[in-house]
């Protein structure tokens, strides 16, 4: 069953990330093959990442080939139907959001079944979360989303740390991951519709001198 429940998480993660990175590439006008890649890279990217570090090997993006489909799917649907995908940007984001959440607190959960000690694997379950939207904005020249104030990292890491949390006190393993990721979705939604943001900090803080 949770074996399952997470192949769910990550099938729905992957296309997520893979449609926010379509998008982008068509905003930034790529071409089709730039539109591919960067849904490629955003699919699977934090996946690739998380397996590589807990060395399960060969990783599952490159083992398991519906992962790549499902991108470039994405890409495809984005490209031929861009003003339909565009239409739902909205909801795409929260889709994003809900992306966000499954990958982190998948990444977690493998690392706990591979042997990493639960701060580790909170982090790593945060990285999952976090990689395929760093490389899809730093291959197409922004600055990564998640190094501004929106609740982006912080919401990845705390579903990740619910489910490693979980690990240590006991907590059957389905039931941590539905509460992290709803935490993780939680605050996501929190940053998109109330504007909750980190506290940012500028040179003129300080005052002059």
């Amino acid at each position: 069953m949770l074996t399952v429940a997470i192949s769910i998480i990550d099938v729905l993660g992957t296309l997520a990330f893979a449609l926010s990175g379509a998008l982008l590439g068509v905003r930034k006008r790529f071409d089709l093959f730039g539109i591919l890649f960067l849904s490629f890279v955003a699919g699977i990217t934090g996946g690739l990442m998380r397996d590589v570090l807990i060395g399960a090997l060969p990783p599952a993006a490159i083992a398991n080939v519906h992962y790549s489909l499902i991108a470039i799917a994405a890409g495809l649907i984005t490209f031929f139907w861009y003003r339909s995908v565009a239409a739902w940007a909205r909801l795409i984001l929260l889709v994003d959001a809900v992306g966000l959440a499954m990958f982190s607190v998948a990444g977690a959960q493998k690392a706990i079944e591979f042997g990493i000690n639960p701060p580790m694997a909170a982090l790593l379950g945060m990285l999952t979360g976090i990689g395929g939207g760093m490389a899809r904005d730093i291959l197409a020249g922004e600055i990564p989303f998640v190094l501004q104030r929106d609740l982006y990292a912080i919401a990845a890491l705390a579903g990740a740390a619910i489910v490693s949390g979980g690990h240590v006190l006991a907590v059957p393993s389905l039931y941590a991951l539905l509460m992290g990721a709803a935490a993780c979705i939680l605050l996501r939604v929190m940053a998109i519709y109330r504007g909750w943001k980190l506290p940012t900090r500028t040179e003129a803080d300080d005052g002059p001198g």
